[in-house]
């Protein structure tokens, strides 16, 4: 249609300008004719006018109507008109000044000039309508085209809804890839769909999702290298493919194409933000030409493919990373929880769980300033006002945690602001680190340190006093029974001399064994010659002759030896026991028992004594004074054993030593 528009102009002119000429000449002619006497009708003509009873120049006056007649119908009505009055002042003359029967010829003439004027105004409204005509169907065409390019983008716009509907359902990639390939076959009604995914750091091409092929296919083109093929061409460009018949293409490189009877393909590129993230291949086993229309539809379902699979990998990533931040959060050792800037806990960890002795549930529906100790509440909210004006919050040391149960622990805090992850407002981190059993232990190294200097101090005055008050009085005492004998020695008789001698030499032993039993106590010779268990029992001896106990020793299982320093450590560990045992348990009886096991040794002393009421934890020990207890805690654990204690007025205490030997 366009074609035939542009070449009917250049025809019209000519036809119109020849038309008037022979218009111009034909009323010039019957001008003339209507003036000329002497120019006659032809024969048949005549003949004609004679058999109607008309006379020739009626004749003459009714041919005018045929330039009337024409000119209507090449200018309009107003062209017949105007032609009309002009053969009406050309008629009219003759008729009033030269014709026989002047009425009758102006009767004529008129009815000519109406007639004439009638004539062309049909043939005019007559062109008008034939025009309007023409000018509905056109109209009429336009508005089927229209109507059909409508139909193509309510298609269009239906099929990317439908597009979106489908592939925004999950955000899951796999799922978002599946709907999406079959979105696209029910849309464009082809027999094939492929769909890869891009891997920038491989630079490779993944099938990620695919329809009408089979798995041998799907084996061969799996994966494709970017610029390799038709689609790794489209992922380096940027642009679509068209490939009218694969089969005679050149730049077919992978048989299988073949094989699967492959032959016309559209493959357009999948884009997110300007970015290449895939491609989408429509293919035919026979010919199809894709038209333009179908390769914007595929490019914008291609787009939208796209951002889809961009938005399905970041919520991948961000899945992956919360799960990992979750593990982490979850797996701390140290206590973790979120509030918000009124102190509602979001969440919590199970370490927090564990510090605080609150339930998650029960953490939730409590205020995060009830966590702790009422002097640090201020000091607290200091350091959210200031991270909430982008200020350092500063350090903070040791704060004192109120336990579900009332009991403190200090927490060494650190605070930090998050994002807010779906909640409006500022949202608070705070991590603490359970310093309850350090603080305690320092204060106990320090408090067990000055009774560690007190005690040596107080062994060495024992020693000191047993030193003066025994050793050196008999040395003393000694020195003097030498001097007398040595001064009396001339004028004794010679038979006493010996007797003096003999209770020096009683003298000089009662001082060495005393001297032994000193040197037994600190260090017990038994210990190094004979092993565990013979020091052991030559303990319970000397505890019982000097203390007045009854001490029995038992053995449990096969004795073994141990090394010499783990031997030494349940000997001082029984030796500190039984000393309580003497000092502080009021105590008639004792026992000491030796289990050997497999893995492990075991090591329990027990009494019948008064008893005591013992701290929550070993580890308070030295703080309630029970140094001598501490002491025994502190050497079990060099060796990686455990003590425990149990203990009730009036009841007893049984102290027992678990060994990994």
């Amino acid at each position: 249609m366009a074609h035939t528009l542009t070449l009917n102009p250049g025809r019209g002119k000519p036809f119109s300008r020849s038309s008037t000429w022979l218009l111009i000449l034909l009323f010039v002619f019957l001008t003339f004719a209507q003036y000329a006497e002497s120019l006659g009708h032809p024969a048949f003509l005549a003949r004609l006018t004679e058999s109607l009873g008309l006379t020739r120049y009626t004749l003459e006056r009714i041919l005018y109507l045929l330039p009337i007649i024409w000119a209507g119908a090449l200018f309009g009505w107003r062209g017949g008109a105007i032609t009309a009055t002009l053969a009406l002042a050309t008629m009219m003359p003759r008729a009033i000044l030269i014709s026989p029967v002047p009425e009758d010829a102006i009767v004529e003439t008129i009815a000519v000039f109406f007639v004439g004027n009638l004539a062309a105004f049909s043939l005019d409204s007559l062109r008008k309508e034939r025009e309007q005509r023409a000018q509905l169907e056109a109209a009429h065409r336009e508005l089927q085209a229209n109507l059909h390019l409508i139909e193509e983008s309510r298609k269009r716009l239906a099929a990317l809804n439908e597009t979106a509907s489908i592939i925004s359902q999950s955000l899951d990639l796999t799922h978002v890839l599946e709907n999406a390939v079959q979105c696209v076959m029910n849309v464009t009604g082809v027999d094939i769909v492929r769909l890869y995914t891009l891997d920038e750091t491989a630079h490779e091409l993944t099938l990620a999702a695919y329809r009408g092929v089979s798995e041998r296919f799907v084996e061969a083109v799996g994966h494709l290298k970017v610029g390799e093929g038709f689609n790794g061409e489209v992922a380096e460009s940027g642009r679509p493919l068209y490939v009218e018949d694969a089969f005679e293409d050149p730049r077919l490189t992978r048989a299988a194409v073949k094989e699967e009877n492959i032959h016309s393909q559209l493959i357009i590129p999948l884009l997110s933000k300007g970015k290449v993230v895939g491609t989408l291949a429509v293919a035919m086993r026979s010919y199809r030409r894709f038209e333009p229309e179908d390769v914007d539809l595929l490019t914008a379902i291609g787009n939208q493919i796209g951002v889809a699979v961009e938005n399905a990998r970041l919520y991948q990533q961000e899945r992956a990373s919360e799960q990992r931040y979750r593990g982490l959060f979850e797996n701390a050792h140290d206590a973790i929880w979120l509030h918000d800037e009124h102190g509602t806990i979001i969440t919590a960890n199970r370490a927090c769980e564990r510090l605080t002795g609150y339930a998650l549930s029960e953490l939730l529906q409590i205020n995060a300033s009830a966590l702790f100790a009422p002097e640090n509440i201020e000091t607290v909210k200091e350091i959210e006002r200031r991270l909430l004006k982008g200020e350092s919050p500063g350090s903070l040391g040791e704060v004192k945690l109120i336990r579900k149960d009332g009991s403190e622990a200090f927490i060494q805090l650190a605070t930090s602001m998050v994002a807010g992850n779906g909640h409006s407002g500022a949202i608070f981190q705070r991590v603490a680190r359970d310093v309850t059993e350090q603080k305690r232990m320092q204060e106990n190294l320090k408090f067990f340190l000055q009774e560690i200097t007190r005690a040596q101090e107080e062994e060495r005055k024992r020693i000191a006093q047993e030193l003066h008050d025994e050793t050196v009085q008999a040395l003393f005492l000694l020195g003097r029974q030498i001097d007398d004998l040595t001064t009396r020695a001339e004028h004794m008789p010679k038979e006493e001399i010996p007797v003096c001698l003999e209770e020096l030499h009683e003298e000089i032993q009662t001082i060495t064994q005393g001297v032994k039993r000193l040197s037994q106590d600190l260090r017990p010779a038994t210990l190094d010659r004979l092993g565990l268990l013979p020091a052991l029992k030559w303990l319970a001896s000397q505890m019982a002759e000097y203390a007045g106990l009854s001490i029995t020793v038992k053995v449990i299982g096969k004795e073994r030896r141990f090394p010499h320093e783990v031997e030494l450590i349940m000997f001082r560990i029984t030796q500190e026991a039984l000393r309580n045992v003497w000092k502080h348990a009021e105590a008639t009886e004792a026992e000491v028992v030796v289990e050997f096991e497999e893995q492990r040794t075991r090591l329990t002393i027990r009494d019948n004594g008064k008893g005591f009421s013992p701290p929550r934890s070993v580890a308070d020990l030295p703080r309630t004074g029970k140094l001598g207890l501490a002491g025994m805690q502190e050497r079990a654990q060099l060796i990686g054993g455990t003590l425990s204690i149990s203990s009730e007025v009036g009841k007893g205490t049984t102290v027992v030593a678990e060994l990994p030997v």
